[in-house]
């Protein structure tokens, strides 16, 4: 696998570009599928989830892309929008990090294809002329933007996000971000803590679609947050998977998607490790689909989280 932290790839070929781009993702996932039983497959697993969370906006191929291009950027747009939006200026020299945009068009209520594929496919719908097509996604394009570290001119606007604050404001907005989830969360003071081996756990409630989260009311806020957030990702991933083998393989979604969530919000991920062995004689679409759902995972629960975060601070 490429050795961790070092870009391994770039684009610059305008002719292959769409395909190279294709082919390198699956050749990264190819290697993963190899390796799962290696350390090196866990450690280029977690530098993945880290540049995930930083970019939990984005989709898991385009994480995979700012990777493989430039594992420590932070903050990436295109040249305009660093010269229009922030006043700053990419500096000469310096190479594109290639990632896939949304192509957004008029297509067919039918087949949704844009006109012109439209035209070239089977399709017979004729209901209503193409210019009044509302407009949708059609397809993606290779598009090049920029890392911060590679522009210069006006500092970036402060952000404030959850993690400038205490951990006493994230346990408070991770715990109103349970019903955008459809979660029935609780804490639990210790005197009536019902489990020693555990200071979290997820279970489904009979009778109801809400899956009940439980974490131990501990003296660390850090802590709590932690816990519930792990206990979060149970809840989205796998609380309706009876198959047990499938359940053991969604532990380490859950593990990374808790991974993610935390290192955003700033909490301490230092002793986090991924076991991959048990996604091993996985093929590469089903391996591409766990990178997915941890992908989609991840953001449903910064976003969620971030709303309540938004709240408080108002």
């Amino acid at each position: 696998m490429v050795t961790a932290s070092e870009p391994s790839v770039s684009f610059e070929e305008t002719d292959t570009r769409h395909d190279e781009m294709h082919s390198t993702i699956e050749a990264w996932i190819d290697e993963l599928v190899d390796d799962v039983d290696e350390a090196q497959a866990s450690e280029e697993f977690q530098e993945w989830l880290n540049v995930q969370s930083r970019f939990h906006d984005y989709s898991h191929r385009n994480t995979l892309l700012i990777k493989l291009q430039c594992p420590e950027a932070t903050k990436v747009a295109g040249y305009n929008t660093w010269r229009n939006e922030f006043d700053r200026h990419v500096q000469e020299g310096e190479q594109a990090i290639w990632i896939w945009a949304p192509i957004i068009a008029k297509c067919c209520p039918s087949c949704e294809n844009s006109k012109s594929y439209h035209e070239q496919s089977d399709c017979d719908y004729d209901d209503m002329e193409p210019d009044e097509w509302s407009k949708g996604l059609v397809g993606f394009r290779p598009a090049p933007v920029f890392d911060v570290s590679q522009t210069e001119g006006e500092p970036l606007p402060e952000l404030e996000t959850a993690a400038t604050g205490d951990a006493s404001n994230l346990v408070r907005a991770i715990l109103e971000a349970a019903e955008t989830l459809d979660i029935d969360a609780r804490l639990v003071p210790e005197e009536f803590w019902p489990r020693d081996d555990v200071k979290g756990f997820c279970k489904p409630q009979p009778n109801k679609g809400q899956p009940r989260v439980e974490a131990l009311a501990t003296d660390s806020d850090a802590e709590i947050a932690g816990v519930l957030i792990h206990e979060y990702a149970h809840a989205l991933l796998h609380i309706a998977v009876d198959d047990t083998t499938e359940r053991s393989k969604r532990e380490v979604e859950a593990e990374a998607v808790a991974y993610v969530v935390g290192r955003h919000f700033g909490l301490d991920t230092s002793n986090s490790a991924f076991y991959l062995a048990a996604w091993q004689g996985e093929d590469t679409e089903t391996l591409e689909k766990r990178l997915g759902r941890i992908s989609r995972t991840a953001s449903e629960l910064i976003d969620a989280i971030d709303e309540g975060v938004s709240r408080r601070s108002d």
